[in-house]
């Protein structure tokens, strides 16, 4: 029947199983799902966080596997394929690899001139509510890889995309520093828990 045809905690006890072989693991699978708040949030935890509740290195691995196979997946979506005619499944990828970190991430997409998505690399990795960015690095490497356009992306880790003021500021920046190289800006994406916010959509880009 299909992915489909499974609740959340199903899809976790068939994991589960195969790290803890010939045990009822439904038990374990739901009080990870209630603990935790879903499948996807269990899969993404912290490992430290997993080992806290599960008393199993294998568990974990397979968990962590599980997590970097998903991403992969929705990354081979994207990767080298026009992006702004795969809108949604660029903000799925985005919404997978960071929307469940515990701190802010800054991300760059860089494109060619067709709006293909030829590299995605993390730039930067902050606190809480706090990463700090540096336009002149950023367009370095957009003219190392000799892209035409970026995409800004980062997380907000407490769940609200609204964009912050230094937000705003730190995009006008960039902007700003990719005019003379003809690197343009084509949105800036804000990461929530459970929704995504476009510069773009919000006229501010």
């Amino acid at each position: 029947m299909g992915a489909g045809a499974l609740a959340d905690y199903e899809l976790l006890e068939l994991i589960l199983f195969r790290a803890i072989p010939q045990r009822d693991v439904k038990p374990l699978a739901k009080q990870l799902i209630a603990h935790f708040g879903s499948f996807a949030d269990v899969i993404s935890a912290e490992p430290a966080l997993l080992r806290e509740k599960i008393d199993s290195e294998a568990v974990v691995r397979e968990l962590k596997i599980v997590q970097a196979a998903a991403l992969h997946l929705i990354q081979g979506a994207v990767l080298n394929r026009p992006v702004l005619s795969g809108w949604s499944a660029l903000l799925e990828y985005c919404q997978a690899a960071m929307a469940y970190e515990k701190n802010e991430q800054f991300r760059i997409l860089f494109l060619d001139s067709q709006n293909a998505l030829i590299a995605n690399e993390q730039q930067q990795q902050g606190s809480v509510n706090h990463t700090p960015v540096y336009p002149r690095e950023v367009m370095k490497r957009a003219m190392n890889l000799s892209a035409s356009s970026i995409i800004l992306v980062h997380n907000h880790p407490g769940g609200d995309p609204t964009p912050s003021r230094a937000d705003i500021e730190m995009t006008k920046q960039i902007i700003e520093a990719g005019k003379p190289l003809k690197v343009a800006v084509h949105d800036h994406l804000v990461i929530g828990r459970k929704k995504t916010v476009s510069f773009r959509q919000l006229g501010l880009i």
